[in-house]
């Protein structure tokens, strides 16, 4: 299976966020952008997790329903095409990171799925990243993934 390089020029792969991104800064998205999405693909899907958190894996962001020949997003914007859903803050869109105080860096997996239709969720809203990534991985034609890093 063919991969989507995704990138973002707000941080490399496994390196630490800015504290413009997270929760408690200025609280907006960063930059992402991406290419190699296959052609078949009638839908992205963005997500980004923190599998540290103390609760289980924690949803900081799901878009669906973006455009395929899409190429990324600006910091703070919804990729075009896409709808933002709930958040695990119970918000609407981006939730930057927020994790413990004295907790060791957490890791924020940002994946884009590739999907030959609609994300087959009965709601994205209020689901959680676990459920939206099993369905994503299991219909996906291709993905790409960057890891950023982020400690208060």
């Amino acid at each position: 299976m063919a991969g989507i390089e995704l990138r973002s020029a707000a941080f490399n792969d496994h390196a630490y966020l800015s504290d413009r991104f997270a929760k408690a800064g200025e609280n907006v998205s960063p930059p992402l952008s991406w290419s190699g999405v296959p052609d078949g693909a009638t839908e992205l899907v963005l997500l980004c997790e923190d599998p540290d958190a103390p609760t289980g894996t924690f949803l900081h962001w799901l878009v669906t329903g973006i455009d395929p020949s899409s190429t990324g997003c600006e910091s703070g914007q919804v990729p075009s095409g896409g709808t933002a859903h709930t958040n695990g803050f119970g918000e609407t869109g981006w939730g930057g990171p927020q994790p413990p105080v004295g907790d060791s860096a957490h890791r924020y997996f940002f994946r884009v799925y590739a999907l030959p239709g609609p994300l087959p969720l009965s709601s994205a809203d209020g689901a959680d990243a676990d459920e939206v990534r099993r369905v994503a991985e299991q219909q996906q034609l291709a993905s790409g993934t960057l890891v950023g890093r982020y400690q208060r």
